[in-house]
């Protein structure tokens, strides 16, 4: 049920926008009740991101599984699979993203589940790095690199109509991130010392971590 009310929501959202949509619009589509489309989806935005909460929890019990991997790689490849959800699926995927950026509401709602992955992978480099002196730093300092790396190489798929091969876009950009915090410098090295470029960047005091993600993306976008 949770597939098809997501299904003729998105249908609608095509044919009608978003904004002229709405939930009586989509049961009657669906063919089921209003109850039958609040016990799935809280709103209209959730709808058009039925996939995430899956794979939030697959992330989640991925890293749990992760064990004593070095944690730069237990994070790099568990945004891979925000990757493969996307992949899975082209068509809609593109077709969302566009929608994405063309409701500026979805737009907003779409950073709030980019922070919860990344807050996801946060949780399991502080667990690794412990939370005193600088490990919750580099903790949240990480996770918003890999966020911000795998959005790269994903949106640069996304805006190409889905053509080519995702994964090797997305390898690229992680590929920097392991240069600059993997095992290497973990030791104490500076990540100026590896053969990778290092991004430096200044942001106010209190910018929200959604903010500092997207400077960095627009960074590592014109490399």
């Amino acid at each position: 049920m949770r597939e098809v009310l997501a299904e003729a929501a998105f249908q609608l959202f095509l044919e009608r926008g978003f904004e002229r949509t709405t939930v009586d619009d989509i049961v009657a589509r669906a063919g089921v009740g209003r109850r039958s489309f609040f016990r799935y989806f809280p709103s209209k935005e959730d709808a058009v991101f039925p996939d995430h909460e899956r794979c939030l929890a697959d992330m989640t019990a991925f890293l749990a599984a992760a064990g004593d991997t070095e944690p730069v790689d237990a994070v790099c490849d568990a945004a891979r699979l925000v990757l493969r959800m996307y992949s899975a699926n082209p068509e809609f995927s593109v077709q969302r993203y566009r929608l994405t950026r063309e409701v500026p509401g979805l737009r907003t709602y779409e950073l709030s589940v980019v922070r919860r992955y990344e807050q996801t992978l946060a949780g399991h480099l502080r667990d690794r790095y412990g939370e005193s002196g600088d490990g919750a730093l580099r903790a949240e300092v990480i996770a918003a690199s890999v966020v911000a790396a795998h959005n790269n190489g994903l949106r640069s798929w996304l805006r190409s109509g889905g053509e080519g091969d995702p994964e090797a876009a997305v390898d690229h950009a992680l590929g920097l991130v392991r240069q600059v915090w993997g095992s290497a410098s973990a030791g104490g090295a500076s990540p100026a010392a590896t053969d990778g470029d290092v991004v430096v960047m200044v942001a106010a005091k209190g910018a929200p971590m959604w903010r500092v993600v997207q400077q960095i993306e627009s960074v590592i976008g014109q490399g």
